[in-house]
């Protein structure tokens, strides 16, 4: 519980997701913003000072006579005029290519002297203020210079005055965004909140499907997992109870007759129907253990449909493999088994597990029902190579099936008339093949044989 109280909610983890990247773009916006606009603001006020001292150079003339030395023509009023600013202080000299001033305040001179005709902008310190300044060199009438000075209160306040009607606008739309997305993703968890409560109430033996009220694929999509994986829990548990039923009651009988032989053996004191009464038990133990064996291998194909792989199989090697495996016990059956169709590698997209098991309860099958009223019994394994289909057959010359009861052959604990009246099996094993085939993606269909007898077929897949 300490672990999830760590972590932190879907909610936060969106929210910062999303306002963390958008708060860094905006303050790289803000910036570039504040930087183009104070570049621009600084060009404005550079073009004035720039023309400001163009003004002042434009009055410096040659003065008449022997010394021809230079001089600002422009009067104290004119000047003043000139310089005159509501807000800023401006300051300028005309200075000699030696430094010597010829007009204006003293001490303001340019960080170097250069006779670079570009202008050139610096911020020098003059008064125990620093100021914005331009430098200007004019070779006529004279080669002179002529720096122009300004305070800068008013390129501040206005810097100020952009940032701030720049920021604050954003920021405030910023902090609407948030609480917007806060809300909007709040609202869309909802959902999400409800499903969690909805399964977390669940009984654990409730597995009816959740009810889901999405507003969202995303939630609606989980909800839908959610409910399927309820529905092959449902089916899981429903499997095992039957599994669970199944034994109970198909094992009650021969229990109880391994029990009444058994009993009736301890009350006789001959050896002979000891021997017959043990006979006896180990027969019915026989028939309950293959009881056993079917109720398994349906409970695992249940099972095995959700976790089914399957590649292309080596039919012809599967079928040989199966008919040596139950020759012994058709020789002592007096069974001619064979196969046909297994010299040329037949291949099927199967799985091997699946046929085997097929082949096992086919076999089996016909082996117990399917002998020939009269004359020898021969059962054979087909194996028919299609241009778009394995065709795998088992045939007996066995009593047959009639059409009636070849319609419900399929179904568990259905049995034909020769199982009846051997009073063998249980009616699972063509129940089991039926379920195999359909796990395979195949096809089953079981016809009578000419005279007599029934063949079983399971049409496969071949590999692409």
């Amino acid at each position: 519980m300490k672990a999830t109280h760590s972590k932190p909610s879907l909610r936060n983890r969106l929210l910062r997701h999303v306002l963390v990247p958008l708060a860094v773009t905006w303050l790289l916006g803000s910036a570039l913003v504040v930087g183009i606009a104070s570049y621009f603001a600084q060009q404005a006020f550079d073009r004035a000072l720039l023309d400001d001292a163009y003004l002042v150079a434009s009055h410096v003339r040659r003065v008449t006579g022997e010394s021809g030395a230079l001089d600002l023509s422009l009067s104290a009023q004119e000047m003043s005029t000139v310089l005159f600013d509501q807000s800023e202080s401006l300051y300028f000299a005309v200075l000699s290519p030696s430094g010597a001033l010829l007009a204006g305040h003293a001490g303001l001179r340019p960080p170097q002297f250069d006779d670079n005709l570009k202008p050139h902008f610096d911020a020098i310190e003059y008064q125990g203020r620093v100021l914005r300044s331009v430098t200007i060199y004019r070779e006529h009438p004279g080669n002179f210079y002529v720096v122009m000075a300004q305070t800068t209160a008013s390129r501040d306040h206005l810097l100020q005055r952009l940032l701030t009607f720049s920021i604050v606008p954003q920021l405030l739309l910023l902090m609407g965004l948030a609480a917007w997305l806060q809300r909007a993703i709040e609202d869309d968890l909802v959902p999400l909140a409800d499903l969690e409560h909805a399964v977390g109430r669940r009984d654990a033996r409730d597995l009816t499907p959740v009810p889901v009220s999405a507003t969202t694929r995303d939630v609606q999509r989980l909800g839908q997992a959610i409910n399927a994986l309820l529905g092959r829990i449902a089916h899981s548990v429903q499997a095992q109870r039957e599994f669970s039923g199944n034994v109970a009651h198909e094992l009650r009988t021969p229990l109880a007759g391994i029990r009444a032989l058994a009993d009736y053996g301890l009350r006789q004191n001959d050896p002979q129907v000891w021997r017959e009464q043990l006979l006896g038990i180990a027969q019915s133990q026989e028939r309950a253990s293959h009881l056993v064996d079917q109720l398994l291998a349906l409970a695992l194909a249940d099972e095995a449909q959700h976790t089914l792989e399957q590649m292309p199989v080596a039919i012809d090697a599967l079928v040989g493999e199966a008919v040596l495996r139950f020759l012994p016990r058709a020789d002592a059956a007096g069974v001619d088994l064979g196969a046909r169709g297994i010299e040329q590698p037949v291949w099927a997209f199967a799985n091997a597990a699946l046929i085997e098991g097929v082949l096992n309860n086919l076999l089996d099958n016909a082996l117990r029902y399917g002998r020939a009223p009269d004359g020898e019994s021969h059962i054979t394994v087909s194996v028919v190579d299609a241009p778009q289909a394995v065709v795998l057959a088992v045939i007996d010359n066995g009593p047959g099936v009639s059409p009636e009861q070849l319609k419900k052959l399929t179904q568990r604990w259905v049995q034909g008339s020769a199982g009846e009246a051997l009073k063998e099996g249980s009616g699972l094993g063509l129940a089991i093949v039926s379920e195999y085939v359909r796990l395979l993606g195949a096809k089953v269909t079981m016809q009578t044989e000419s005279p007599h007898g029934l063949r079983v077929s399971i049409t496969l897949n071949k590999p692409l």
